[in-house]
């Protein structure tokens, strides 16, 4: 029991007297604060180290006040090595006193295996929230991926709702509320942090499999960090596109308030109003209607949204699907249903 306490002791030194982890720490702190997460929540744990740095710096917060936490990894199965990779994560946290719960995803992923994966993780993780009543969950989304996510939405022709930056706390399913407390720091900060707790973490070979986009933008950010290339100043024009995209969502909600009726099983849109609507204001509308309907944490892709609504405001539109929803133009009027 005395070594137990030594050793939760000297994991607090590692945070009350570095000053490259205690900011870090104080901001967990008050984004938990902000969002009044003041009893449970999940932290999604990869293995990563920016992952492994938000479960130690997580745990800290039990011995300042009473909370219960879960520590979650979803293992796919779909490396070999995974359930090995799983098992080493677990034994990691637990030298800091951390009971780390797997969950084995049994579904088969064939295709788009980046966004089906991360959608398949967010669903058992919402399910695992919901049968422990848990209303947060917690995932180590840093700087980098903020900057990776705008130069992969920019290569796919993305507007300002793609462009626009990570949000601190995002809506999910069940009224559960996805929070990301470390969008401000790189993930050079977290790793620090990572190997002086543990001394090593685990890193995802597909990071390096240049058959997915991600590994090849940041490829690019590294040879453009090379060339001088200030990546704050992105960072700063992600959150002017942030502030537009707020100012459209103004007149969005105020568009849907008109002319949207959202019943039980449809929604229905009266086309007529819905032409007059800037482009834009079009596309969000489309979008809030698809993650209502199907309460999706990610929007389709706009250029299908785009496609869809050219389709409906053409003379002879047709019956057709997007996001899991059903499309159906009767005279004026367009009805949405979800898909089954």
């Amino acid at each position: 029991m005395k070594r137990k306490n030594l050793n939760a002791a000297k994991l607090k030194d590692f945070i009350t007297h570095d000053p490259r982890i205690l900011p870090i720490y104080l901001r967990l702190k008050s984004v938990l604060s902000k969002n009044k997460i003041k009893d449970s929540f999940l932290v999604a744990v990869s293995g990563g180290p920016d992952s492994m740095a938000l479960s130690f710096l997580s745990q800290q917060l039990v011995n300042e006040k009473k909370r219960r936490i879960y520590f979650v990894l979803v293992d796919h199965g779909i490396r070999k090595n995974s359930n090995k990779e799983a098992t080493k994560t677990r034994k990691l946290l637990k030298k800091i006193g951390i009971d780390l719960k797997v969950i084995l995803n049994k579904k088969k992923i064939n295709s788009n295996i980046q966004k089906n994966a991360r959608d398949l993780r967010y669903n058992l993780l919402i399910k695992f929230c919901k049968k422990n009543k848990i209303k947060s969950i917690l995932t180590a989304h840093h700087k980098d991926d903020q900057i990776e996510t705008f130069l992969i939405r920019l290569s796919r022709g993305s507007g300002v709702e793609g462009l626009s930056s990570m949000s601190q706390s995002t809506k999910l399913k069940h009224g559960i509320k996805l929070v990301r407390p470390f969008l401000e720091f790189k993930k050079d900060e977290l790793k620090y942090i990572s190997k002086k707790v543990f001394k090593e973490t685990i890193e995802d070979p597909s990071n390096e499999n240049k058959k997915f986009l991600r590994t090849n933008i940041r490829e690019l950010i590294r040879l453009l960090e090379n060339k001088g290339l200030n990546f704050d100043q992105i960072i700063r024009s992600i959150q002017n596109i942030s502030s537009t995209k707020e100012a459209i969502n103004f007149y969005v909600n105020r568009s849907l308030s008109q002319f949207v009726k959202f019943k039980k099983r449809e929604t229905i849109i009266d086309l007529k109003m819905f032409k007059k609507e800037p482009k834009e204001v079009k596309f969000k509308i489309i979008n809030k209607i698809v993650k209502n309907r199907t309460l999706s944490y990610y929007p389709p892709r706009s250029q299908k949204v785009l496609n869809l609504i050219s389709r409906f405001e053409s003379k002879n539109p047709k019956k057709c699907t997007l996001g899991g929803c059903i499309f159906e133009r009767r005279k004026n009027l367009l009805h949405v249903t979800r898909e089954f």
